[in-house]
C-alpha cells in the first residue's frame, strides 16, 4: 500500500486546497485532540446506514458484536438503519428539512447532496486531511476516487471503496448444460441464450414458464448492456467534446436491441414496474436464467442454490450460476463492460457534529474501520462463533449456520476506503462461489468503460440543481421506448425536453471544465 500513501494529500495540494506544511499538520493534531487521546469518556457517534437485510445486527450474538465494535472504537454507536428502497428519500427529506441528521451519513452523490454540500450542510474535510499520525488509514486514500467528492474545492466525503470491475452478468449453468449452450462471447450469442432460456423449456418441466433475462425497474442492467454495443458510460468523448451517450448512434442501436428482446417476450412484460427489492427472486425461483448486475449478485444466487440444495435440472448436483464479465458486440469487437465509479458513495460528516473535535472523532471512527481487526469483524463476525482459523486460513463457519451471520449483517455498509487484494492480513479460505466472484472482478478491470465526465458533474451548477430531473427524463424515455409506449418521435421529444430543462447548460458546464483540464 506504500505506493498509494499520501494520495489524498497529493490531489488536494495539487488543486490548491491545502495550505501549510508538515508543521501545519502537527498544529491540527494538537488542535483536534480526541476524547480518547485526552483520557475522557467515550463519545457517542450517530451513524445512518442502508439496511439491505431487513434485520441488521440482530440475533443471539448481536450485542457481543456491538460491544466489540464500540470497545475497539472507544465510543458509543447509535445506529439508524433505513431500508434500501426508502434510503434516498430519507436522505433527501433530512437534507431538505435541515434537521434530524446523524453525525455520519452514507450518501450517494446526487442533486440533493450537491445542493446540501454547497449550503454548508457537511464539513469540509480538507482541513483535517491528510493526517498520518491520527488518521493513518484515511491518509492513504486514492486521490482519483477522492476527487469525485470535491465540491467547489471542498472535500465533502470519505469514499466507500468498491472494485472498479464490479459489474458483469451471470447465467444458470445447469440450464445451459441441459440445452447444450456454450459460454456466450458476443451479443448474438447472448441473444440466442435468452431465446432458448425462454422458449426451449430449460427446466424440463414441459411448461412455458421461463424468461431469459431477469429485469426490474433497476436501470443498471441497461447501462451495463449498452456498453457491449460500444455505448459510453454516461458520457463519451467525441470530436474533442464530451457528450451524453444518448446522442450517439451506438445508444440507439442498443435501445432497438432492448426493444426487440422485450417484443419477443424474453423478459418480464411488466419489468418496468417490478420492485428492485425482490428482483433477484426471479432467478432464485427458476423463473429467469440470466442476471445482468454486479457480479456479486450472481454469486449470491449461486450461494442460495447451494444453501437450499436446489437440484440442477441436469439431475447432477445443485443448480449453479456461471459468473461472467462483459461481452463483445460481435466477433470483430473487443469485450466491454461497465465500470463502477470506484466507490459506493461516501460518508459525509454533517454539522450534527458541531465542533471540530467531534469531526476528528468521527474521522478517527472511519479511520479505524479500515484496521484489519474491523475488516474481519464487519465481514466475518466473531472468532469462534462465526469464523475460526484452520491451517493458517480464516474459515467462515456461517456457511453451515447462515442464521448466525445476522449478528453482524449490515456492518459491511460501513464501507472501507482501502480496498485491495491484500484487504485482509490473513489468508481467507473462500468458497468456490466467492473465489469465482473475486476472479471475475479482477478480470473485468481489463474491459471496463469509465465515465469521462464523472469529476465534472459534481461541480456543475446545473447538475446540482437539476440533475435528478435530467437523469429521470433520460431513463424514463429509455424504458418507455423499450416497452413501446413511445416511438422514435417520442424519444426525440424527450431528448429535446432534456435539452430545454437544463441539458444544454449541463453540456456547456461539463465541457468548460473539460477544456480547462486539457488546456484548451
Amino acid at each position: 500500500m506504500e505506493n498509494r500513501k499520501n494520495k489524498v494529500g497529493a490531489v488536494l495540494t495539487a488543486l490548491g486546497l491545502m495550505v501549510g506544511t508538515a508543521a501545519g499538520c502537527s498544529s491540527r493534531i494538537d488542535e483536534y485532540q480526541t476524547a480518547e487521546q485526552n483520557g475522557e469518556e467515550p463519545f457517542t457517534i450517530t451513524v445512518m446506514l442502508q439496511d439491505y437485510s431487513g434485520s441488521p445486527m440482530s440475533g443471539e450474538y448481536a450485542d457481543e458484536v456491538l460491544e466489540k465494535l464500540e470497545s475497539y472504537m472507544n465510543c458509543q454507536i447509535d445506529f439508524s438503519w433505513v431500508a434500501t428502497k426508502d434510503y434516498e428519500d430519507k436522505v433527501g427529506m433530512m437534507l431538505a428539512q435541515g434537521e434530524g441528521m446523524p453525525m455520519v451519513m452514507q450518501v450517494d452523490m446526487n442533486a440533493d447532496v450537491l445542493s446540501a454540500a454547497r449550503a454548508g450542510t457537511f464539513w469540509d474535510l480538507t482541513e483535517f486531511l491528510p493526517d498520518e499520525e491520527n488518521l493513518p488509514n484515511l491518509s492513504q486514500a486514492d486521490e482519483t476516487i477522492s476527487r469525485s467528492f470535491l465540491v467547489d474545492g471542498q472535500l465533502i466525503g470519505i469514499y466507500r471503496s468498491r472494485p472498479i470491475g464490479r459489474y458483469g452478468w451471470s447465467y444458470r449453468q445447469d440450464w445451459a448444460d441441459a440445452l447444450g449452450i456454450s459460454e456466450p462471447r458476443t451479443v448474438e450469442d447472448f441473444y440466442q441464450m435468452l431465446y432458448q432460456f425462454t422458449y426451449d423449456d430449460p427446466d424440463g418441466n414441459g411448461k412455458d414458464d421461463t424468461y431469459g433475462l431477469c429485469l426490474c425497474k433497476h436501470t443498471v442492467p441497461f447501462d451495463t448492456m449498452q456498453t457491449w454495443f460500444g455505448v459510453g458510460n454516461g458520457w463519451v468523448e467525441q470530436n474533442g467534446e464530451l457528450i451524453p451517450v444518448h446522442q450517439t448512434s451506438e445508444y440507439m442501436e442498443a435501445l432497438n436491441w432492448f426493444r426487440n428482446i422485450y417484443e419477443e417476450g424474453l423478459v418480464y412484460p411488466d419489468f418496468a414496474v417490478r420492485d428492485s427489492d425482490t428482483w433477484l427472486d426471479g432467478v432464485r425461483k427458476g423463473e429467469c436464467g440470466v442476471l445482468v448486475d454486479i457480479i456479486g449478485n450472481g454469486k449470491g444466487i449461486w450461494d442460495y442454490f447451494i444453501k437450499n440444495q436446489v437440484p440442477a435440472v441436469t439431475g447432477e448436483g445443485y443448480a449453479s450460476m456461471k459468473l461472467m464479465v462483459g461481452l463483445a458486440k460481435d466477433e470483430d469487437s473487443e469485450i466491454r463492460d461497465l465500470a463502477t465509479s470506484g466507490n459506493g458513495g461516501c460518508f459525509v460528516i454533517t454539522k450534527a457534529a458541531d465542533t471540530k473535535e467531534k469531526v476528528m472523532q468521527c474521522l478517527q471512527f472511519l479511520d479505524k474501520l479500515n484496521d484489519n481487526e474491523m475488516h474481519i469483524l464487519m465481514d466475518f463476525g466473531l472468532e469462534g462463533i462465526n469464523w475460526e482459523y484452520q491451517d493458517g486460513y480464516l474459515v467462515d463457519l456461517d456457511l453451515d449456520q447462515p442464521e448466525l451471520s445476522s449478528a453482524y449483517s449490515g456492518l459491511n455498509q460501513l464501507g472501507n476506503v482501502l480496498y485491495s487484494e491484500d484487504y485482509y492480513e490473513v489468508p481467507i479460505r473462500y468458497t468456490q462461489q466467492k473465489a469465482a466472484e473475486l476472479e471475475k472482478q479482477k478480470e473485468a478491470e481489463a474491459y471496463v468503460v469509465k465515465n469521462p465526465a464523472a469529476d465534472y458533474l459534481i461541480n456543475s451548477e446545473t447538475y446540482a440543481t437539476k440533475g435528478t430531473v435530467l437523469d429521470s427524463i433520460l431513463t424514463e424515455a429509455r424504458t418507455q421506448y423499450i416497452v413501446g409506449e413511445i416511438d422514435e418521435i417520442g424519444l426525440e421529444q424527450a431528448w429535446k425536453q432534456w435539452e430545454t430543462q437544463g441539458g444544454l447548460a449541463l453540456m456547456e458546464e461539463i465541457n468548460e471544465q473539460y477544456r480547462q483540464e486539457i488546456g484548451r
